[in-house]
């Protein structure tokens, strides 16, 4: 399986979510090996996307450099990992992400636009060797030694919409766009409220999240899924993990994750070289990798 780039360049306009502001995101080919690059065009830097620049996990994956930074790229990088794309630039005019809907699907309908082909370099992947955990208190992430790609999240909130929440999700692209990339970020109302009188969610509206009171989900047309709190974990997740910069085999675990521990995840996975295996596809494997790429 070789590495995979857009066919052309796209461009789309959207709301950011903190800043309230419209942004124009750009997405632009690249020549193999060349990864995955974010772009403040209106800065004139680049950053690119490694676990080096992640530099804010509080509410969204952000990352910078020289005092410069891009929020909230999870969801975005979410539809690009699934789609298998290893080189991309990303401009924005701006310091976030566009937030769309609150999901990924409007970012996989944008790469669906630009079409997606294969270059002539083959593709690496990161093969698991060793199991790696990230704690705190009760809350974790992990990843195990697996012959496929899954998620398996685990949520537990004290709402009554929400509750516990546990759900498996088998990756492949056509999985990623059936059951997970229209789950839309959430928040609750108190939250908001608080988070606006610090100058922040000022974008955010019941058109791109879910948002609940201390009973209810408040949006008229109500949930996309009956379990879409912790589908969305899983899609932030995948995001987060695209940080590493290829497709990783291995079985992802967690209770009550966070873009934090996501973040902490890959550090660690890639402090010791002996947690994982780096090659060029080998047949069993890549056969898996093509179904789950197709």
């Amino acid at each position: 399986m070789r590495q995979r780039t857009i066919v052309k360049k796209v461009q789309v306009v959207g709301i950011g979510l903190h800043k309230g502001e419209p942004i124009t995101l750009t997405l632009e080919p690249l020549p193999e090996n060349s990864g995955i690059i974010f772009y403040r065009s209106d800065e004139a830097v680049k950053i690119e996307a490694i676990p080096e620049n992640v530099i804010d996990t509080k509410m969204a994956t952000v990352i910078g450099k020289n005092g410069v930074y891009i929020s909230t790229i999870e969801h975005l990088l979410s539809a690009i990992y699934s789609y298998g794309i290893d080189n991309i630039k990303i401009s924005v005019d701006g310091s976030e992400i566009p937030i769309m809907d609150g999901s990924s699907a409007s970012f996989c309908m944008l790469l669906d636009e630009a079409g997606v082909e294969e270059q002539t370099l083959n593709k690496n992947i990161m093969i698991l060797k060793k199991e790696v955990e990230v704690r705190i208190e009760d809350k974790y992430v992990k990843m195990i030694p697996s012959k496929k790609a899954s998620y398996n999240f685990k949520i537990d909130f004290d709402h009554p919409v929400i509750r516990v929440q546990d759900y498996q999700f088998i990756f492949s692209k056509s999985n990623f766009l059936n059951f997970i990339a229209k789950a839309r970020t959430f928040g609750f109302l108190k939250d908001i409220q608080m988070l606006r009188g610090m100058g922040l969610a000022l974008g955010g509206s019941l058109d791109n999240a879910v948002v609940l009171d201390d009973r209810q989900v408040l949006n008229s047309e109500g949930l996309r899924f009956k379990n879409e709190f912790v589908r969305h974990k899983i899609l932030d997740a995948i995001g987060d993990l695209a940080m590493v910069g290829m497709p990783i085999i291995g079985a992802y675990h967690s209770f009550a994750g966070s873009h934090h521990l996501n973040h902490l995840l890959t550090k660690e996975i890639l402090a010791n070289s002996e947690n994982y295996e780096i090659k060029v596809l080998d047949e069993e494997i890549e056969v898996e990798l093509v179904r789950a790429y197709a």
